[in-house]
C-alpha cells in the first residue's frame, strides 16, 4: 500500500548526473525522506549574460536523459515561466519545468503497436512527442490497493542507477491511478527474433560481438552487485546497429551483503544453472554466467543447449552432455539429498565440439568455463571478456568508457549473417 507508493514516488529517472535527479517526490514530503538527504544543496547554474536558454542548458538544468532533443517551441514556452538561471532551482520548480516540457505525462507518448505481454506488464511500441524517437512503453497495472508490484519497484530502482551502453536506458516514468509506465529506449528486436530472422545461422563474428556485449553489460551490473537472474535470448535486445542491451530487470536484485536466501524459482528453465535446479538458494553473480554459456552455445549452434521441460528433464540433458557430476567435478554433490533422490544414470562427458562444430578451440574453452557445475568455479563476466576468444576484437574494446558503444571502434563490425532472408543489410527496420 502506502509503502509501495512512497517507494515509487522516491524513484528517480535515469540521468547523466544522478545527484540532480528530478523525481516524483510529493511536495509535502516529510523532511526525513531519504532522497532529501542526498539532494545537493544550493546547486546554482549561473547565467552568463542574458542569452537564450539552449537545449544544452535545459538538459543540464533538468538533468534529462542524454539523448533527449527538445523541440524549439518548448524553449520559447519555457522562457516565459521559468526563473532566471542565477537562482538555484528548487526541487519544486525543477519538477514543474520537467512536467511543463512533458515529462511524467502520458500524453507525451503516442502508443503504437503492442509488443508483448508479461506477467505484470504489457509492452507497447510508442513515440515520444518530445523527441520524435521511438520508445518502448512498459505499462505496469497497479491493482487498486497494493500499489506497484514489487517487481516493478525493483526494476525501476535498479535501472535508474544503471547507465551503460549495453543496458537498456530508462527515459521516463509515468505514474497514474491505474498504472505505472516505464519509458525505455526502443530496440528493434530481441536476440531470439534476431536468430529466427537469420534462420538460426549467425555469422561467427556476430556471435563474438554479441557475446562480448552481453558480458560487458553483465560485468557492469555485477560490479554494482546487481544480479540479472533471468538471462535468456528474449531479454537481450538488439538494434539495427547490432548494439545489444540487457533488458527486463524484473527479477534482478541487488545483492545485499548478508546473502539472503532467494526463491529458487527464478531463471527460465533452459538457462537455469544446475545448483539452482537442485534447490540451492545461496547464489551470487555466477548464477548469470551459466545462462551466458547457454546463450553463447545457442548463437553458435543455432539451437538451445538444454531445452528441458521439467527440472528433472533439464538436469538429465545437462548431465548427458557434461557428465553426471561426481565428487571430482562437484565437491559435496554425493551428499546432496535432492541430487540423490533423482537417481541419475552415470553419464559420461561428451566433447562439446561435436555439438557446436563452428566454434574454434578458444570458443569451446570459453564455453566450458561458463558451464562449470560449481558456481564458484564459473568464470566471471570481467574475466571472460579478457579470454583469447575475443583477441580478434583488438585491445581498444577494453578501454572504452561505459556509456560508449563498441561499434564506435572501426575494428568492430557486424557481418552479414549467412541465413539472413532480406536483401538489405543492416535491416531497414521492417520485419
Amino acid at each position: 500500500g502506502p509503502v509501495a507508493m512512497k517507494l515509487i514516488k522516491s524513484i528517480n529517472i535515469v540521468h547523466e548526473n544522478l545527484k540532480m535527479g528530478s523525481d516524483g517526490e510529493s511536495d509535502q514530503a516529510s523532511g526525513t525522506s531519504s532522497d532529501e538527504v542526498q539532494s545537493p544543496t544550493g546547486v546554482c547554474l549561473r547565467n552568463r549574460g542574458n542569452r537564450r536558454i539552449s537545449a544544452e542548458d535545459l538538459n543540464k538544468r533538468l538533468s534529462l536523459p542524454a539523448d533527449i532533443r527538445i523541440p524549439d517551441g518548448y524553449l520559447e514556452k519555457l522562457q516565459l515561466s521559468s526563473p532566471p538561471f542565477d537562482q538555484p532551482l528548487s526541487r519544486r520548480s525543477r519538477r514543474a519545468s520537467l512536467s511543463e516540457i512533458g515529462f511524467g505525462k502520458l500524453e507525451t507518448y503516442i502508443k503504437l503497436d503492442k509488443l508483448g505481454e508479461g506477467t505484470y506488464a504489457t509492452v507497447f511500441k510508442g513515440r515520444s512527442k518530445l523527441t520524435d524517437n521511438l520508445v518502448a512503453l512498459k505499462e505496469i497495472r497497479l491493482e487498486h490497493e497494493e500499489g506497484a508490484p514489487c517487481t516493478a519497484i525493483r526494476e525501476v530502482s535498479l535501472l535508474k542507477d544503471l547507465k551503460h551502453a549495453n543496458i537498456v536506458t530508462l527515459h521516463d516514468i509515468i505514474h497514474t491511478e491505474k498504472s505505472l509506465t516505464l519509458v525505455f529506449e526502443y530496440l528493434d528486436k530481441d536476440l531470439k527474433q534476431y536468430m529466427d530472422d537469420c534462420g538460426n545461422i549467425l555469422s561467427m563474428q556476430n556471435v563474438k560481438i554479441f557475446l562480448y556485449q552481453i558480458l560487458r553489460g553483465l560485468a557492469y551490473c555485477h560490479r554494482r552487485k546487481v544480479l540479472h537472474r533471468d538471462l535468456k535470448p528474449q531479454n537481450l535486445l538488439i538494434n539495427d546497429r547490432g548494439e545489444l542491451k540487457l533488458a527486463d530487470f524484473g527479477l534482478a536484485r541487488a545483492k545485499s551483503v548478508p546473502t539472503k536466501t532467494y526463491s529458487n524459482e527464478v531463471v527460465t528453465l533452459w538457462y537455469r544453472p544446475p545448483d539452482v535446479l537442485l534447490g540451492s538458494s545461496e547464489y551470487s553473480t555466477p548464477i548469470d554466467m551459466w545462462g551466458v554459456g547457454c546463450i553463447f552455445f545457442e548463437m553458435a549452434a543455432g539451437r538451445p543447449l538444454f531445452p528441458g521441460s521439467t527440472v528433472e528433464d533439464e538436469l538429465h540433458l545437462i548431465f548427458r552432455l557434461l557428465g553426471t557430476p561426481t565428487e571430482d567435478s562437484w565437491t559435496g554433490i554425493s551428499s546432496m539429498d535432492e541430487f540423490k533422490s533423482y537417481k541419475f544414470p552415470k553419464y559420461k562427458v561428451q566433447p562439446l565440439i561435436n555439438h557446436a562444430p563452428r566454434l574454434d578451440t578458444d570458443g569451446i574453452d570459453l564455453l566450458l568455463s561458463f558451464l562449470k557445475y560449481e558456481s564458484r568455479k564459473r568464470i566471471s563476466a570481467d574475466e571472460a571478456m579478457r579470454q583469447p576468444y575475443f583477441r580478434s576484437l583488438g585491445p581498444r574494446v577494453h578501454t572504452l568508457p561505459e556509456s560508449i558503444s563498441i561499434f564506435t571502434l572501426k575494428e568492430v563490425q557486424l557481418q552479414r549473417d549467412p541465413g539472413y532472408r532480406n536483401s538489405s543489410y543492416p535491416e531497414s527496420g521492417e520485419r
